[in-house]
């Protein structure tokens, strides 16, 4: 009877199934989130020392890629009019674009009522609820620390 490891990104968790018979066709819902699972090689399953592969559940984040943005978007942060909402979108656009970051869709929008030339102290006036709710560096750190953490093995045996 066979016990299968599946892997959640989005909780960052490894789950273990039993199946009464051999099931390699099997793809179960994350118990916690209802996710999407990705199939793991348990560790009873290799022969010798087995190496895990970080390509199982790290996420696509390039640090040194990520340093030289930063490091660009500073230099042109400081001859930034501070006075132009213009120029403070187009920076936060251009650093959406080069790290891949999804701003949401609340700071999509206020940053297209920037580039129309509003006032932000009006559009956070307008929108500070919605704008509180999205986090999307929390997003980033949350990949960050993922890369630096192991998954979470949860202990439970869930039937395929």
């Amino acid at each position: 009877m066979p016990i299968y490891e599946f892997y959640c990104k989005e909780c960052h968790t490894i789950f273990n199934f039993f199946s009464t018979r051999p099931n390699t066709e099997a793809k179960p819902s994350c118990p916690k989130c209802k996710g999407s699972l990705k199939r793991q090689m348990s560790l009873f399953s290799t022969v010798g020392k087995a190496k895990e592969s970080e390509d199982d559940f790290m996420p696509d984040i390039d640090e040194s890629q990520m340093e030289r943005v930063m490091a660009g978007l500073a230099h042109e942060a400081e001859n930034i009019n501070e006075d132009d909402p213009r120029q403070m979108a187009r920076l936060m656009r251009k650093f959406s674009h080069e790290t891949g970051l999804n701003l949401g869709d609340g700071m999509e929008e206020a940053l297209s009522r920037m580039e129309a030339g509003e006032d932000p102290d009006k559009i956070e006036q307008d929108m500070g609820d919605l704008l509180e709710n999205e986090d999307p560096f929390g997003k980033m750190k949350k990949k960050i620390m993922r890369k630096k953490t192991p998954p979470v093995q949860d202990e439970t045996l869930y039937e395929l």
